[in-house]
């Protein structure tokens, strides 16, 4: 973790603000704008990209994607500019719980991948990389998101260490998240029942 040299107050108005940020349900958004109907009712009824590429609509997925990815690295990208490292750090956090957890929709958000991704991202680019690239290659092997999600989470920590050192704790903090957001697609993958990536 870095040095914590903010004053309290500060990091407090930080962690406000990057959860709001993070509270915005982008694929809600994309969703009545392409005119998908209520993204909560359809498929496994999750605001996230995954999801709504369920609906068909690639644009929207995409779209999806970069607004949940970016919140989290505009959060670490403004916190880092305008405070400081450890804000930048706490930034990342809120911002991811602000999308798990969005005061907008009742805490009941996403699971936080996309955020995830774009946090790491800002904070090292490598690091950010690194469990993208695992994403994509587990993603490309299973045709699975959820066991690609968790695949990156859990090797995150591992890259951190080799990568950005200080970010090691937020890594096992936000993996940890993941996994607990995604208890029931572990639940589905042990019994085969978890969709692949493309399914309607």
């Amino acid at each position: 973790m870095p040095e914590i040299v903010n004053p309290p107050v500060m990091l407090l108005l930080v962690a406000v603000l990057a959860y709001l940020l993070g509270s915005v349900p982008f694929g809600i958004v994309m969703a009545r704008l392409f005119g998908l109907g209520d993204l909560r009712k359809i498929g496994s009824g999750n605001i996230g990209a995954t999801n709504v590429l369920r609906t068909g609509n690639k644009p929207a997925a995409l779209l999806t994607l970069l607004g949940d990815a970016g919140k989290g690295g505009v959060a670490v990208l403004l916190a880092r500019a305008l405070v400081g490292e450890d804000a930048a750090q706490l930034a990342g956090l809120m911002a991811f719980l602000g999308h798990c957890f969005p005061v907008f929709l009742r805490f009941h958000g996403g699971k936080g991948v996309a955020t995830f991704l774009g946090t790491l991202l800002a904070l090292s680019f490598p690091l950010g990389a690194a469990a993208c690239l695992t994403w994509l290659a587990m993603a490309a092997a299973f045709r699975m998101s959820s066991l690609a999600a968790l695949l990156a989470a859990v090797s995150a920590p591992a890259w951190a260490l080799w990568l950005a050192p200080n970010a090691v704790a937020l890594c096992v903090g936000l993996a940890a998240l993941i996994f607990y957001r995604h208890r029931a697609n572990i639940a589905r993958i042990r019994t085969g029942d978890e969709p692949k990536i493309g399914k309607k």
